[in-house]
């Protein structure tokens, strides 16, 4: 299978996967997937966050999903728990669909490697 139809067809499943088990069937976006890995990644699931602290989720979730990219490197934990990552390389200028695909792809990876989807 080619490339882009298999991230395609891995995209789709997992879109469907997570909107199944977390928005009632309603269909998550490409930000809410994001914040959903920011959740699982800060690991403080039983608690409210305030609109910053919700930007700041999305921004750790970037970061780990494009860490093995060698856009960035885990630094350290605060004293809160939250991670803290540094910026190994710059992102490169990318048009809008060339981010969403670098997103996607990313996103799948990270399912794999947890084993969430195949």
């Amino acid at each position: 299978m080619a490339r882009d139809a298999q991230l395609k067809e891995r995209w789709e499943t997992l879109v469907q996967r997570l909107s199944a088990q977390f928005a009632d069937g309603d269909e998550l976006d490409l930000d809410g997937i994001i914040y959903l890995i920011g959740l699982q990644e800060l690991g403080q699931l039983h608690r409210s966050f305030k609109k910053d602290e919700k930007i700041d989720l999305m921004h750790i979730a970037i970061c780990r999903l494009l860490e093995p990219y060698g856009y960035y490197e885990f630094d350290f934990f605060d004293e809160q728990g939250w991670p803290h990552y540094k910026v190994k390389e710059q992102l490169p200028n990318l048009k809008a669909g060339e981010q969403s695909v670098l997103m996607k792809e990313a996103i799948v990876a990270y399912f794999l490697e947890n084993e969430y989807i195949q």
